[in-house]
């Protein structure tokens, strides 16, 4: 895996001229003791609908880390290892903290079912591409297994990524901040409320 994500931002001169703002790493790249290994760089992200075009703008990955951003989109890159056996025995705390440190406390279900110690909700259409590897998605009682040029449309559903090929994976992820009809709202997280 590479050791950094080079990003390439776009934008426009005083004359409307396309020009390159930044060539360079990405600057959001975490990691988290729960999960050691696991690298997830967030490489752009947006807060609004249709989204505003300026000439320029700041870095928007900088700041509170948040999973979706409230009426926006964001791209992320995740490396993910091989998951290790102790890795089951994380309690619901645990995984609470590690979604709290990722800007959603809310999103973690696995005090529910106990199926996966990172298994999650969000409000959200997410696109998840398998980059390298193979990962295997786990939803309420079902696992897929996905392997490189696989894509998943995740509409909101339950659901947690296990990495049990024992080499690493590379996934990336197109998260767009969504909102759950009247027959799913009870899974809301009140974020459009």
């Amino acid at each position: 895996m590479a050791e950094f994500i080079r990003r390439v931002v776009t934008g426009h001169d005083q004359n409307g001229k396309a020009v390159v703002l930044s060539d360079g790493p990405c600057t959001s790249v975490r990691s988290h003791p729960n999960r050691p290994g696991h690298k997830s760089t967030d490489i752009w992200k947006t807060t609004a609908m249709p989204v505003p075009i300026a000439r320029e703008e700041p870095d928007p990955t900088h700041g509170p880390r948040d999973f979706v951003p409230l009426m926006g989109t964001k791209i992320r890159i995740s490396e993910i290892p091989p998951e290790p056996e102790a890795f089951r025995s994380l309690t619901p705390e645990q995984a609470r903290e590690f979604f709290k440190e990722g800007g959603n406390p809310q999103a973690s279900t696995f005090g529910q079912n106990n199926r996966h110690p990172f298994m999650h909700r969000t409000e959200s259409v997410d696109y998840a591409v398998v980059l390298e590897g193979e990962i295997t998605m786990l939803l309420d009682d079902q696992d897929i297994v996905l392997k490189a040029g696989d894509i998943v449309i995740q509409r909101g559903t339950n659901h947690a990524w296990s990495n049990r090929s024992g080499k690493p994976v590379r996934m990336l992820y197109i998260l767009i901040d969504g909102k759950f009809e009247p027959e799913l709202a009870q899974y809301s997280q009140g974020r459009h409320k």
